[in-house]
């Protein structure tokens, strides 16, 4: 038996990757256990996984589990690009700047950043950089990749993926999204998967479930399969190829079951609005000075501006991250777990420091 060596009642605000394991996780895990199965994905947690996926992104649609995001967004990229090949997304793109380079060093391919100024490509955005082809001197822009709900807490509608696909797919260029934090989109959205998926032309997908509740698991979906070449050795290429693969299927077929995901997404958006009203509420009453916002808070993330000495003053209190130090922006994160009193709780800290 392992001692329990952390507070079990500690909260935050600094991502949610950490909390911990939804309950409901943990009893399919438990569940997926008794007996011997085949390994490598031959087993029939991963076949059902199979079914599910089809049922919501189309019958083309195949799922590739994999440990983490970074590895479904290099395996994902790697399948659509050739070694000549450069994917345009944002400056605030997790694949640009959070993956300690992986997407260039284990693929091999070029990144062309976009600054933006809420997270979002637009067709005039990607033309800035979607340009050179048959140019030998420059990385050939072959992918767009967009981020949904993006690393600034913004939405695409399917709408903007819509014309996003279009001028991509125009272009020759194949769509790949990073949905780290899908199910947060489909719950703010209230559309299923594939409106904004499948029907809106996206290629490619890494499907999140780890910041949703689940144990380090998640599935590259191949929604076009001839844009798409070499999955079924890329993911072992690539150290994604899980032995085991029952238990990270069973976690992603739970989050399917009785709407586990989306109700556990809808929560934690549901909480980051509770804060942000609360905020809102206290700037407005005159209580909270020197904070504003410098995003909308469509999903689960707010994104507040306040000086760096009161940041670090409620910091001591309450763990969160600084996300633009030179701007005095930082990143607020609720989680699947987070409850009401968690969010009174760290409206009140920060009153009290911005009442100063």
């Amino acid at each position: 038996m392992v001692d329990t060596l952390h507070d079990t009642g500690s909260r935050g605000f600094a991502s949610d990757n950490y909390a911990g394991v939804h309950p409901e996780v943990l009893a399919a895990l438990a569940v997926a256990n008794g007996g011997h199965q085949v390994a490598y994905g031959g087993d029939v947690y991963t076949a059902r996984l199979q079914q599910v996926i089809r049922t919501e992104f189309g019958d083309d649609a195949e799922s590739f589990p994999v440990f983490n995001g970074t590895g479904a967004n290099v395996v994902a990229l790697t399948a659509v690009l050739p070694r000549w090949g450069a994917v345009v997304t944002t400056a605030t793109a997790h694949i640009h700047g959070d993956e300690g380079g992986a997407p260039e060093r284990v693929s091999g391919l070029k990144i062309l950043a976009v600054p933006t100024p809420d997270g979002k490509l637009t067709p005039e955005l990607i033309a800035t950089e979607a340009w050179g082809w048959g140019d030998e001197h420059r990385a050939q822009p072959l992918a767009v990749s967009i981020t949904q709900s993006t690393e600034l807490g913004t939405l695409y509608t399917p709408g903007e993926v819509r014309a996003i696909a279009d001028f991509a797919h125009g272009h020759g260029m194949a769509v790949h999204m990073d949905g780290a934090r899908i199910w947060n989109a489909a719950a703010a959205l209230g559309v299923p998967f594939r409106e904004f998926t499948t029907e809106a032309g996206v290629d490619v997908l890494s499907f999140g479930g780890t910041k949703n509740g689940l144990l380090g698991a998640e599935t590259v979906i191949v929604i076009d399969p001839t844009r798409v070449e070499g999955m079924v050795y890329l993911r072992k290429l690539s150290m994604q190829l899980a032995s085991k693969m029952r238990f990270p299927s069973a976690q992603l077929l739970a989050l399917f079951e009785d709407g586990l995901g989306l109700r556990s997404a809808a929560h934690a958006n549901a909480m980051a609005t509770r804060l942000r009203r609360s905020l809102e509420s206290g700037i407005a009453d005159g209580d909270i000075h020197g904070l504003t916002f410098s995003q909308e808070t469509q999903a689960n993330a707010v994104f507040g501006v306040l000086s760096n000495a009161a940041a670090d003053r409620i910091r001591e209190r309450v763990r969160f991250y600084d996300w633009n130090r030179a701007a005095g922006q930082v990143r607020w994160m609720c989680s699947w777990d987070t409850t009401e009193s968690d969010i009174d709780a760290f409206v009140a800290a920060i009153r009290e420091e911005l009442a100063r």
